[in-house]
């Protein structure tokens, strides 16, 4: 097994997290450890060794709660036990334990503005009618109408379709997802004692932080009015309630040495500090660098704002290129648009893998070296491009709500590729994957990797080594340097600089003693190729 890695330099015990690298898992596509085609926690554990060696400090598991899976396990039926798909409570409690074992920590996923359709308080509500106590836990209402046919608001969905589904008596439920995604009412004390308990719950079983799905969702105007769009305030968008929902959390998490991380998408760069003031969250995550495209004007924007947004409140920043719901980086930075747009998404969009391989390379190298925290998707340290899915094998909700012309986000959920002469490339042993693995998927396999000096896995693990090792990297401050048009040049400490080259034409480096990383070879000059990056010392 891998020895436990040191912790980092550059922060305290306490607070790890502001310059931790986070390992995202969705555990049925992670690792299959009893072979019927699903991940699973067994998996994970058996893993546990490789993400040592590749050098993260936590890991942010998806949902593992028993759940009927409408959306991928974001429709919650229990939050206190394991689905059986993935394992039991016990295994999970090992687990936790034998990360931390080994230098890392463990993160799990709360869905706090619904559950599912399948959860107890949701089944008793149905059972239970109208004007019931059980219904006061969720939005019932009555419909508008003659006969009451119609739903109670337009709301649109952060889908596709209704937001509304109409019972067998009569009154409609409110869900902004799924119809198996009943939204709770976060007026009634029950649900904010509720999901209090569930974060004492796992944190008193040894988790050290939580991310928080959707977290600027969960409140509502209650007199759940008409969409208007620019009205202000929002009536189910970062309402002013939230933040006393989340200071009542923080004091949870305080007292369990816990942190939380939020799924907050905001324009606005004041309210989204709002919820980073130091009685709040810890950090949220940064989509505004996520959905940036590979230009190194908007790329330099979306970092300064980043930074601007954080700053007043003393909160770390947070970067990523992928996760669960967004198309794989190596496949977005090959394509004309390398944005990322939910509404944008179309089957057959052409993308050229070479080209987006060495600018995911490069990006993995400046995400890497901005200050505050890092989150990587599991599959991205191998350059995973987006799967396509056969129409028929599509499971993700947003395909079918959208009558069939979006995607989905099943295409950055395809099972790992471990050993490359394994049946289905090493992911399990028995049972085809619960999503297909594409042709050539092997060719992607981790134990080819780790002996390639030119793998993805190898800049990965090179980078994260060099990241922890360095005092300069991580959080803290960063100054942007004189560089050519096309050109990011920040030095991040005395004699620790990044160059990023996203112009068409090679770039001179600056004086440096030593190149201690490069996302590809320089050229025979010593120049910087277009769409490489690399970190400098002297």
């Amino acid at each position: 097994m891998a020895a436990p890695h040191p912790d980092r330099t550059t922060a305290s015990p306490d607070d790890w997290w502001r310059d931790a690298a986070i390992y995202q898992v969705y555990p049925r596509s992670f690792a299959d450890g009893d072979g019927d085609g699903t991940g699973d926690l067994a998996g994970v554990r058996a893993r546990l060794p490789y993400l040592a060696e590749l050098g993260v400090d936590a890991v942010w598991f998806t949902p593992w709660y028993l759940s009927p899976l409408a959306d991928g396990g974001y429709d919650v039926a229990d939050y206190r036990t394991i689905d059986p798909a993935f394992g039991t409570l016990d295994e999970a409690e090992r687990l936790i334990t034998e990360a931390r074992e080994l230098g890392i920590r463990t993160i799990v996923d709360i869905v706090p503005n619904h559950v599912s359709d399948q959860h107890p308080w949701f089944r008793a509500a149905l059972a239970a009618g109208p004007g019931s106590p059980e219904r006061k836990l969720f939005h019932f209402r009555p419909g508008r109408g003659e006969h009451g046919e119609l739903p109670p608001n337009d709301w649109p969905s952060q889908f596709a379709g209704r937001t509304w589904t109409r019972v067998e008596d009569g009154e409609w439920y409110l869900h902004l997802f799924t119809p198996q995604q009943p939204d709770l009412n976060w007026a009634h004390p029950a649900v904010r004692e509720e999901h209090e308990e569930v974060l004492r719950f796992w944190f008193e079983r040894g988790v050290a932080g939580v991310r928080i799905d959707s977290a600027a969702l969960p409140a509502k105007d209650p007199d759940l009015p008409d969409f208007v769009e620019g009205r202000d305030p929002h009536p189910y968008v970062d309402r002013d309630e939230l933040h006393e929902i989340y200071r009542s959390w923080r004091r949870v998490a305080d007292a369990h040495g816990g942190f939380f991380v939020g799924e907050v998408w905001l324009p606005d760069a004041e309210r989204f500090a709002r919820y980073l003031r130091p009685d709040e969250l810890h950090t949220a995550f940064n989509f505004n660098f996520l959905t940036c495209p590979w230009d190194a004007d908007r790329l330099r924007g979306a970092i300064d704002d980043t930074l601007a947004e954080h700053a007043p409140v003393g909160a770390p920043a947070t970067w990523v290129l992928c996760n669960h719901d967004v198309t794989r980086t190596v496949t977005r930075y090959g394509r004309a648009d390398t944005g990322f747009d939910f509404a944008a998404k179309k089957f057959g969009t052409p993308t050229d893998l070479e080209l987006g391989t060495r600018r995911a390379r490069a990006a993995a190298l400046l995400t890497l070296a901005l200050p505050g925290s890092v989150y990587l998707y599991q599959g991205e340290e191998l350059g995973l491009p987006e799967a396509d899915i056969p129409r028929e094998r599509i499971q993700d909700p947003m395909h079918f709500r959208s009558d069939g012309t979006d995607p989905g986000r099943d295409g950055c959920r395809v099972p790992l590729p471990w050993t490359a002469d394994a049946p289905y490339a090493g992911f399990g042993s028995r049972t085809e994957p619960w999503l297909p693995q594409p042709a050539g998927w092997s060719a992607y396999a981790a134990d080819l990797q780790v002996g390639d000096p030119d793998s993805m896995l190898v800049l990965y693990r090179t980078a994260l080594r060099l990241r922890r090792a360095e005092a300069g990297l991580g959080d803290g401050p960063l100054e942007w340097l004189p560089a050519p048009a096309g050109v990011l040049a920040f030095r991040r400490a005395p004699g620790l600089v990044c160059v990023v080259n996203l112009a068409t034409t090679p770039a001179r480096l600056p004086d440096h003693e030593l190149v201690l990383l490069a996302s590809s070879p320089l050229d025979a000059e010593g120049r910087l190729p277009s769409d490489t990056a690399v970190w400098l010392r002297g």
